[in-house]
């Protein structure tokens, strides 16, 4: 089996997340994970919330270290990994009752987020949920100097980089027919925000 990649921020930041994801997504049963990284998140949240079917998805690079997630969990709710693409991607109308997404946002360019919103759009049913984490901008403003720290150094990687404003992210969201219905405050100076797919008017 290939050795497990390990990422530090996700260990420290599953047990705020998968406390909003208990009450966000108690009435989900199929749930889509854009991005899924290492795997962690998705083997550690479908373990705990039982009721799930936890569908992966990434670029075809991250599969082998999710598949080894997967493998070493030995869960039968976590699917393996999708090839996935934002940009590109497509996914079945309604197919999924939630969305999950994690730390994407900010290292996607500005139209990639918005692709990822009206797939979003997409693979949501009526009244689905999307629970996205990371920081943000309300405001245009920082909400800590070591987040307009972070955004700093993420621009100087890549100028299409950078942490988003809330606002922006509500627009993306509105073209996909989803609205804002909760933010939540987490540690580190994070947010997870939830829109649902419904009425947007």
């Amino acid at each position: 089996m290939p050795e497990k990649p390990f990422a530090e921020y996700a260990a420290r930041n599953a047990a705020p997340i998968l406390e909003i994801l208990r009450r966000e997504f108690s009435a989900a049963s199929r749930v889509l994970e854009i991005g899924s990284g290492t795997g962690q998140h998705a083997c550690l949240f479908a373990e705990r919330l039982g009721h799930l079917c936890w569908q992966t998805s990434d670029l075809d690079e991250n599969h082998a270290g999710i598949r080894a997630w997967i493998e070493a969990a030995g869960t039968d709710n976590v699917l393996p990994p999708l090839s996935m693409d934002v940009r590109e991607a497509s996914v079945a109308a309604a197919a999924y009752d939630a969305v999950f997404s994690a730390n994407t946002a900010h290292i996607m360019d500005t139209d990639a987020v918005r692709k990822m919103f009206l797939l979003v759009g997409r693979a949501l049913r009526h009244d689905g949920i999307f629970c996205l984490y990371g920081p943000f901008r309300k405001d245009s403003r920082f909400n800590t100097p070591s987040n307009a720290a972070f955004d700093a150094n993420l621009k100087a990687r890549n100028p299409s980089m950078g942490i988003r404003d809330i606002e922006v992210l509500d627009d993306f969201a509105h073209a996909a027919g989803l609205r804002r219905v909760r933010f939540y405050a987490v540690p580190s100076n994070n947010n997870v925000a939830v829109w649902q797919r419904g009425d947007t008017s």
